[in-house]
C-alpha cells in the first residue's frame, strides 16, 4: 500500500453514510471511486474493513483508507516528441497531432500519445491501470488538439469527475460538407452502437443510446462548405462526427460518418479540439488552455478562401 489516511470523526458526524463523509473529506475522489474502494475492502473502520458504502458511522470513529499501489505497466516508453501545452505535478495538457492514437487498442501496439507520455513522464505507469495509464478522455485518431493526461490517481479522479459532471467546458474547431440548417443551433440525438455496424457508432431511438447533447455556431461560410465552432456538452464516443452527420452536414474528410470521397484536399476529417476550460486538481478558478488550428488545417481554410475569391460576384 503505497499511502494511508486517518480520520477522526467528530460527534457531528453520528450516523453519516461511510461514502458520503468521504467524498466531502477527500477532495479529488469521485463518490464512484469511494464505493469501489470501500467494496475492495480498502477503507476500515475501527481497525476492520468495511465493505457497505452506506455503513453509518459512529462518533469518533477512526477511519482508515488504504490506497492500493499503482500496477506496473507492460508499456515501453517511447522517445516520441510531444507538444506540452501545460504541465504540473498533477496532469499534461497536450495537443495531439492527428494521425495518433491515443492509447494501446488491437492494431496500435506502439506509437501512441500513451507512450509517449510515458516516457516524457514515467511518474504516470499504472495511473487508472497498465494499458490507458493517465488516460483521462479520448480522441480520435484523426482529430488533433488538446487532450488531457492525469499524473496521478487523485488527479485522475479530480478530472474524471469534472467530465462526468459536465463541469468541462470543451470547443472544438470544424469544416462541415454544406450548410447546417440555421447558422446556430443545438442538437439532442442519443448515440449508440449501430446496430449493423458494431465497430461504428449511430444516432439511435432514445431507448437504445445514451444521451448526446452539441451546440454550435457558425464562423464562416463557403460555397459547398462551412466552418463552425463545436461545444460538445455531454461526451459520447463520435459525438460531433455524428451530430453534424445526423444534420445532414458531416465533417469535411469524415470519410465514415461522411462522404466516401473527401470534398477538400485533406487526408484526414477537420475536427480540432481548439479550447479546454477546467479547474485543475484542488483548485476553484478556471485554467483556459488553447491550441491553434494546426497547419494542415490552416492550409485547407486557405484554399477554401482563395477558392472563393475566384468565385464572380453574384
Amino acid at each position: 500500500m503505497n499511502d494511508q489516511r486517518v480520520i477522526i470523526y467528530p460527534d457531528q458526524n453520528l450516523g453519516q453514510r461511510l461514502d458520503k463523509y468521504l467524498v466531502e473529506h477527500l477532495p479529488g475522489y469521485s463518490r464512484n471511486r469511494i464505493q469501489m474502494l470501500i467494496k475492495a475492502g480498502h477503507v476500515w473502520v475501527d481497525g476492520r474493513p468495511i465493505q457497505k458504502a452506506g455503513f453509518l458511522l459512529e462518533s469518533h470513529a477512526s477511519v482508515e483508507i488504504h490506497l492500493p499501489q499503482a500496477e506496473s505497466s507492460s508499456l515501453t516508453p517511447e522517445a516520441i516528441p510531444l507538444e506540452v501545452v501545460f504541465e504540473n505535478a498533477d496532469l499534461l495538457v497536450v495537443n495531439k497531432p492527428p494521425k495518433m492514437v491515443v492509447h494501446p487498442a488491437a492494431g496500435h501496439t506502439s506509437g501512441t500519445l500513451v507512450h509517449a507520455a510515458l516516457a516524457h513522464s514515467p511518474d504516470i505507469q499504472g495511473v487508472s491501470g497498465t494499458q490507458r495509464p493517465g488516460v483521462v478522455h479520448r480522441l480520435d485518431k484523426d482529430t488533433s488538439g488538446l487532450i488531457l493526461l492525469a499524473k496521478n490517481d487523485q488527479a485522475q479522479h479530480w478530472l474524471q469527475e469534472q467530465f462526468n459532471q459536465r463541469q468541462v467546458d470543451k470547443t472544438y474547431l470544424a469544416l462541415v460538407d454544406g450548410r447546417p440548417p440555421t447558422p446556430s443551433g443545438r442538437i439532442e440525438a442519443p448515440i449508440g452502437r449501430d446496430p449493423a455496424h458494431r465497430k461504428k457508432m449511430a444516432v439511435v431511438p432514445q431507448h437504445k443510446g445514451r444521451q448526446a447533447i452539441s451546440e454550435y455556431r457558425t464562423q464562416e461560410t463557403f460555397t459547398h462548405h462551412t466552418y463552425l465552432e463545436v461545444h460538445p456538452i455531454t461526451g459520447r464516443t463520435h459525438q460531433i462526427r455524428l451530430h453534424m452527420a445526423f444534420l445532414g452536414c458531416p465533417v469535411a474528410g469524415d470519410t465514415i460518418y461522411g462522404r466516401r470521397k473527401p470534398t477538400i484536399p485533406l487526408d484526414r476529417h477537420f475536427l480540432h479540439a481548439y479550447r479546454l476550460r477546467l479547474r485543475l486538481p484542488n483548485e476553484n478558478q478556471l485554467h483556459e488552455f488553447i491550441a491553434p488550428l494546426p497547419e494542415d488545417l490552416e492550409n485547407t481554410l486557405a484554399w477554401l478562401r482563395s477558392e472563393a475569391a475566384l468565385q464572380p460576384n453574384r
